[in-house]
C-alpha cells in the first residue's frame, strides 16, 4: 500500500515521503471516505498481525535534519474533542541526525503492535490505525510528517450465551402483538431470524417493516451527542394481519454495510444497533418497538477479508 507524497509546511519542494507497506495478510478493504461516496483502498490487518515496510525519502537538494522516525499510531477522533486521542503508539528510528540527498529508503517492521479495537469510520467518530513517519528538523524549519492509514478488523469468539428474544408489545384493546428473534448476538455475516404473532388486531395495519437502526454515540455527560441511522428498511407484511396470523421474519445482514458493536471505546465514543419492527396503519400513525441487538466479526476463513467498510 502506497503512501500519499508529504508536503510539508516550508519544505514543500525539498523532499518528499512514500510510505509502502509490505503485502498485508488479509489484502485489502474499500473504506468509504468520510463525508462523500468516495472510497480509498487500504491494507487490510487483524488485531495480532505485525506490520511492515519501506520508507522512501526523495531529497532534490540537500536537507539537514535531526532524525527521522517512524510510528505505529492508533487514534480516536470525536467531534466532541478538539484534539484527537491516541490510545496505541509505537515508535522505530530510521535515522540519526544528519543531512538528505537524492533517494534514501529505509526499512520498519513492528512485529507486535497493540490493535485493541476495531478502524471504524463513522459520523461523528473515527478510529483508526496509521503509520506516521516524521522528519524532525530544526527550530526554524517545520517539521515533514507523512501518515499512511491502515484498515484492522478484530475477530471475535462465538458468544458462550446467545438467548431468544421474546416479548409482547401492544396497545391496550387496539393491538397486542408479540415478536420473537432466534437470538440476541449475531455476526457480520449472520440471518436474523423471527416471527411476528398478532394476538389481537383492532385497528387497519396496512404493512410492517423490520429496520436495522445504528445509534453512535460520543462524548459523555451533559456534552453526549447522539446520532441514529437506518442501515436497511425491510418490508416483512403488506396488507392487513388478522388475529391468529404469523408472519415470518428472515434478514440477511451480509449484504448491508455493518460494523461490530462498540460498546465503550476508551470512554470515547459508542456504537449500538437495534431491530426496528414498524407497523403503518392505514392513516400513515406508526407503532414501533426497537431492540437492541449486538454484532460481531466472525472469522469467515477470508471471507470478509474484501469488500467495503463503513
Amino acid at each position: 500500500m502506497l503512501g500519499k507524497m508529504s508536503s510539508g509546511l516550508g519544505f514543500a519542494a525539498a523532499a518528499t515521503i512514500v510510505i509502502n507497506l509490505d503485502a498485508a495478510p488479509y489484502g485489502t478493504k474499500d473504506v468509504k471516505i468520510s463525508g462523500g461516496d468516495t472510497k480509498e483502498t487500504l491494507s487490510l490487518y487483524h488485531t495480532d498481525d505485525g506490520i511492515s515496510g519501506m520508507v522512501r525519502i526523495s531529497a532534490p537538494k540537500k536537507v539537514d535534519h535531526i532524525g527521522i522516525k517512524v510510528e505505529f499510531l492508533g487514534i480516536i477522533e470525536c467531534s466532541t474533542d478538539k484534539t484527537p486521542y491516541e490510545f496505541a503508539s509505537k515508535v522505530q528510528e530510521l535515522a540519526a541526525p544528519g543531512s538528505l540527498f537524492g533517494d534514501e529508503e529505509f526499512r520498519f517492521e513492528f512485529k507486535t503492535v497493540d490493535k485493541p479495537h476495531e478502524s471504524f469510520r463513522g459520523m461523528s467518530a473515527t478510529a483508526k490505525y496509521v503509520i506516521r513517519v516524521t522528519i524532525s528538523r530544526s527550530a526554524m524549519s517545520a517539521n515533514v510528517v507523512q501518515d499512511q492509514e491502515l484498515w484492522v478488523q478484530a475477530l471475535q469468539k462465538e458468544p458462550e450465551i446467545n438467548n431468544v428474544i421474546k416479548m409482547e408489545v401492544g396497545i391496550e384493546d387496539c393491538l397486542h402483538i408479540e415478536f420473537e428473534y432466534d437470538k440476541c448476538k449475531y455476526h457480520l455475516a449472520d440471518v436474523v431470524m423471527g416471527k411476528i404473532y398478532f394476538l389481537l388486531v383492532r385497528i387497519k395495519i396496512k404493512h410492517m417493516e423490520l429496520a436495522i437502526i445504528k445509534r453512535e454515540s460520543v462524548g459523555s455527560g451533559q456534552s453526549m451527542q447522539t446520532n441514529s441511522e437506518t442501515v436497511i428498511k425491510y418490508e416483512i407484511m403488506d396488507g392487513a394481519p388478522v388475529k391468529g396470523e404469523t408472519i415470518p421474519v428472515r434478514l440477511f445482514l451480509e449484504s448491508f454495510p455493518l460494523t461490530p458493536t462498540y460498546p465503550n471505546v476508551t470512554n470515547k465514543f459508542s456504537v449500538k444497533y437495534y431491530l426496528n419492527l414498524v407497523l403503518v396503519d392505514e392513516e400513515d400513525r406508526r407503532y414501533f418497538k426497537q431492540q437492541e441487538v449486538k454484532l460481531w466479526r466472525k472469522n469467515m476463513d477470508g471471507a470478509e477479508a474484501s469488500g467495503t467498510a463503513c
